[in-house]
């Protein structure tokens, strides 16, 4: 009887040292030790490992703006010839005395007859011209008798009016033929590269010289090197030395002369 005791009691120790995990209720993580919380039944898992916080991205250098591109002015179109049919400009006309004059625009030339009658007013009325001290005086027309006509014409019909007085403009330059007063289109909308100034400063060029032939001046040249030319210089063939001028007076009313050329 001892000894059957002693057997049994022997095979339920047995069956505590080798019974599986699973057969005595026991979750297999907890029994294999692989939970850290073993007895309650649930498993901790292990945080990861806290990831590097990402390396700010260098911002992208800024692409350098383009630089903002000038507007350049287009140079006029400028007709070397036209049909030899003329505007009369209407604005600016009066009554009154004064040298009578006129101001003609070649059709087709692009020019507005009453702007440039406008700017034509102003050069024979200024101070600096030949208005100076009350000397002469001059009044727009648009019809009957004018002592003076002046026209802007393309270079071809230049060419062709003062060609007919024998004078060879080259489809560059102006010139005075009798009463009339011819502006070369090309000079009027282009200017001339010796002359230093704004283009409105040579349109005042172009008339005080050829109304200065229109007067009875003749040709005058540098007076010398760094002093103004003459109005009445052909500033276009070179300076000579002096520096541009578009006037033949100077503020304080004294005249821009120089000495007499052939």
């Amino acid at each position: 009887m001892l000894a059957a005791l002693t057997l049994a009691a022997l095979a339920v120790a047995a069956f505590l040292v080798v019974a599986p995990p699973w057969e005595r209720g026991e979750p297999a993580a907890a029994a294999a030790g692989t939970g850290t919380g073993a007895g309650t039944g649930t498993e901790e898992i292990a945080p990861a490992p806290a990831s590097a916080p990402p390396s700010p991205e260098a911002a992208p250098s800024p692409s350098p703006s383009p630089s903002p591109r000038k507007t350049r002015t287009a140079p006029p179109v400028v007709p070397a010839s036209g049909p030899g049919t003329f505007t009369v400009a209407r604005a600016g006309a009066s009554a009154g005395g004064g040298n009578a004059y006129r101001v003609e625009v070649e059709d087709g030339s692009g020019v507005a007859p009453d702007e440039a009658a406008d700017r034509i007013a102003d050069i024979l009325a200024s101070p600096r011209g030949w208005s100076h001290g009350g000397k002469q005086s001059f009044r727009q027309v648009t019809e009957g008798p004018a002592g003076m006509v002046v026209k802007i014409a393309t270079a071809a019909t230049t060419d062709r009016i003062c060609g007919s007085g024998g004078m060879n403009t080259h489809g560059e330059v102006n010139c005075r033929l009798g009463e009339t007063v011819v502006v070369n289109l090309k000079r009027w909308q282009t200017g001339s590269p010796e002359f230093d100034g704004p283009l409105d400063e040579y349109r005042a060029l172009i008339i005080n010289h050829e109304v200065g032939h229109w007067l009875g001046h003749g040709h005058e040249g540098c007076p010398g090197k760094g002093r103004p030319a003459p109005a009445m210089m052909q500033q276009i063939y070179g300076l000579k030395g002096c520096v541009a001028n578009a006037w033949p007076y100077d503020s304080h009313g004294s005249y821009l002369g120089g000495p007499s050329v052939p």
